[in-house]
């Protein structure tokens, strides 16, 4: 068996969870999430905890158990708590700003980058002397905030050498030793 897929999970106060005919949704105090997960994985929800279950041994349904049993987790970890990612803006004169979910970036181009973000994400950014531009994301959607930030990391990946560009916050990038000098 899947040792994820196995695994119960325990929904928390203020967290309902609807189960219609394969479409699974989550409300909490946080938002609303719903994902659709078919017909042939079955859930069970009984004392405020849902365990997955699959009919078969089948490579198909073992795949889509775990996978299956994450998303409905990340979905209740999202509507009670929220998901959050925070990115950095390394480089001499890159620069971000917002106005709602318009997103402005600067970034060595000959011209500015606008974003819109979704309304459902929730978009701060900040800008302290001494620290690299940032930019805090907050949702209720796993996918979705992985989705954005993937594609504002896009913008201007990290290059190896002297590390300048978009990197999540915490992220230890890499460097290579640049060229040495012919003797």
């Amino acid at each position: 068996m899947s040792r994820i897929g196995k695994a119960p999970i325990s929904i928390p106060a203020g967290v309902t969870i609807t189960n219609d005919n394969g479409n699974i949704t989550a409300k909490g105090p946080k938002g609303e999430v719903s994902q659709n997960i078919g017909t042939d994985i079955t859930i069970d929800m009984t004392d405020g905890v849902l365990t997955v279950n699959r009919p078969s041994d089948s490579k198909q349904h073992k795949a889509l158990h775990g996978l299956y049993r994450a998303l409905i987790q990340n979905m209740v970890v999202g509507v009670s708590h929220g998901h959050t990612v925070k990115q950095e803006l390394v480089g001499i004169g890159y620069k971000i700003s917002n106005q709602g979910n318009l997103v402005d970036f600067t970034l060595g181009y000959s011209h500015r980058i606008m974003l819109e973000i979704p309304k459902e994400i929730k978009v701060k950014t900040e800008t302290l002397k001494g620290q690299n531009p940032s930019i805090t994301m907050e949702c209720a959607d796993k996918q979705l905030l992985g989705q954005i930030a993937a594609k504002i990391r896009s913008f201007q990946k990290p290059e190896p050498y002297k590390g300048k560009g978009i990197k999540f916050a915490g992220e230890v990038l890499r460097k290579k030793a640049g060229k040495t000098a012919a003797k």
